[in-house]
């Protein structure tokens, strides 16, 4: 190419050039007030990107875990700004979690006042931790950029208010351009609390010695008239939801319930109506009033006032009547409550929530489950096991005494497994008259519980046809009568591991679990222990007479040994019922 024509190519391809601006490595110190990229091009209205806090109640010094999630996005830029005056400095300071996807930057000469990418690469989410100042502002909002694409992004995404627990609360005032997705309502800056409980408000409480402030993971609902409305107040531990309903039974459909949902780091309140065992229709906020909420450490807590009449509604029950109240949580997607992983608390009763004050709890089981698994448990852990532990190990005992005209072991045996077929007959019934039928959610605890139904009826029957103790047969016998015995009980302690976490009974974990684990070991060490007892006496036996070991021997090396026995039999049945109190005690606080 000659130097003319190469000159002009060079002039041609530098009037082409156009200036471009923007921040590949993150450096967009220059961006600290307006926040704005600099892509010469108009910034997106609706954000696709969430902000997200781990606490929305602080003090100074205090460090707060803040998540920005959404689409895959190249570039962001976040920073914290007093509410009251969102077009100032940033405050506070960030520490990093991830320094190969963040930075720290200074702005308004606050060091570490602000956090960027250190990269193009494309990322769904960061996290980095806001350190709370001296001089905080009494309300903190989170501001993000957010560049998609360089043709696309958003300015100044509003993120969570964060409040400082003395702060007085926040009310968002319609028409705002900064705050446009934070809800019409106002913060919860203090726990609530039982105080007036039964004399000044009627409460709800599990376990019935809640008091939020002193254990705020407990289960609270308060309704306190005033006038013409009420003034509820809920509050507990959920990752998504918790709700009250008012019944007229004591089954789920065709309620009037109200919902504290978490959605954004704020929570929703909403009326609702349950039509059947279905996900509850979502009303109008229209008839609630003086809505508040506050989000902390994972528990929720929300207020509203209601009117006690609302004639215009059908679905929205008169509060001056009596109801079964129900109280439940579990999770949430996008403000979407999934069904409760455990049984909600129920009334033992209908209460009138305007009358009297009272102070009251309720259950999270039904008492038919409760009966069902109470009779299990002394079926399968007692019943059953001390009259196979008296057939095995207990026959030379007491051989010139009689019960009924019977062997003593023989007669205590049979009584204890006729009980036990009896209490399995009764319990096995009980869950089909709660349900109505059969259950589909409950896996596979009622498959089990049929096999155990099916070889408990069976033993007796069996029994009924036992050959005489010289026939040919007997041997065949025993081992059927033991063998279909042990797998039952197998089955049965299987059953009652999966029936003990199912959300009709829900004993607390991992204790029931331990618990369980605990008695099976028991009664195995106690097994053991009494079969090597037996080895000695028979080796023992062998020593006296070697070359003439008859049946009267080794019978009175037996009876030496019926001290110990008798012993170990006692400290077993004691440590036996141990663990059926421990157990029955656990059912009756649910």
């Amino acid at each position: 190419m000659t130097p003319p024509a190469a000159a002009f190519v060079i002039c041609l391809i530098s009037c082409s050039l156009a200036p471009v601006a923007g921040y590949g490595n993150g450096k967009v110190s220059r961006a600290c007030s307006s926040m704005e990229p600099e892509h010469r091009h108009d910034p997106q209205s609706d954000p696709n990107h969430n902000i997200t806090v781990d606490k929305t109640v602080f003090k100074p010094g205090d460090r707060i875990k803040v998540t920005l999630h959404g689409p895959r996005f190249d570039g962001f830029f976040l920073q914290a700004r007093d509410l009251e005056n969102l077009e100032g400095n940033a405050v506070g300071s960030f520490s990093l979690i991830d320094d190969e996807i963040s930075q720290l930057l200074t702005c308004g000469r606050v060091q570490n006042s602000a956090v960027s990418h250190t990269s193009k690469s494309r990322k769904t989410q960061v996290e980095f931790d806001w350190v709370a100042p001296s001089n905080s502002p009494q309300h903190v909002q989170f501001l993000a950029t957010v560049v998609e694409k360089y043709k696309i992004y958003w300015v100044k995404i509003p993120g969570p208010i964060i409040s400082q627990a003395n702060a007085p609360p926040v009310v968002i005032k319609p028409g705002s351009n900064t705050t446009s997705t934070v809800p019409l309502i106002s913060h919860i800056t203090k726990p609530f609390n039982s105080s007036g409980c039964g004399s000044s408000k009627f409460c709800i409480r599990n376990p019935p010695t809640c008091d939020p402030v002193q254990n705020p993971h407990c289960f609270f609902l308060s309704f306190k008239r005033d006038d013409g409305s009420v003034l509820v107040e809920m509050s507990g531990p959920g990752h998504g939801y918790v709700s009250f309903a008012l019944s007229h039974d004591q089954w789920m459909g065709d309620d009037d319930a109200y919902l504290c949902v978490i959605e954004d780091q704020r929570v929703q309140i909403n009326p609702a109506y349950m039509r059947g065992r279905t996900h509850p229709e979502v009303a109008s906020q229209d008839a609630l009033q003086d809505m508040a909420w506050r989000l902390e450490d994972g528990i929720i807590q929300c207020s509203f006032r209601r009117n006690i009449r609302i004639p215009s509604s059908e679905e929205r029950f008169q509060l001056d009547a009596s109801y079964y109240i129900f109280l439940a949580d579990g999770d949430a997607d996008d403000g979407r409550i999934a069904r409760h992983h455990r049984q909600p608390l129920i009334t033992n009763r209908k209460y009138n929530i305007t009358g009297s004050p009272e102070d009251v709890g309720g259950s999270r089981s039904p008492l038919l489950i409760k009966f069902h698994g109470a009779l299990m448990f002394i079926a399968w852990m007692t019943t059953v096991s001390i009259g196979v532990l008296v057939a095995r190990f207990f026959k030379p005992i007491w051989p010139t005494s009689s019960l009924f005209g019977g062997k003593i072991w023989f007669q205590v045996h049979r009584i204890l497994m006729i009980t036990t077929v009896a209490l399995t007959s009764v319990a096995f019934m009980l869950p089909f008259l709660y349900r109505g039928g059969w259950s589909k959610r409950a896996g596979y605890h009622p498959y089990l519980g049929c096999i155990v139904m099916a070889l408990a009826v069976l033993q007796p029957v069996l029994a009924a046809f036992r050959p005489p103790s010289h026939a040919p047969r007997r041997q065949m016998f025993n081992w059927i009568h033991w063998g279909s015995g042990t797998f039952a009980r197998i089955i049965a302690v299987a059953a009652m591991f999966l029936g003990m976490d199912l959300p009709a009974l829900d004993l607390p974990d991992p204790w029931d679990t331990n618990t369980m684990i605990g008695f099976v070991l028991w009664h195995v060490f106690v097994d053991i222990l009494l079969e090597i007892h037996g080895f000695c006496l028979l080796y023992k036996a062998d020593k006296k007479d070697e070359d003439n070991i008859d049946h009267m021997i080794y019978s009175q090396v037996e009876t030496e040994g019926q001290t110990f026995k008798k012993i170990v039999l006692t400290i077993y049945i004691c440590g036996n019922f141990a663990f059926l109190i421990t157990f029955l005690a656990a059912i009756n606080q649910m």
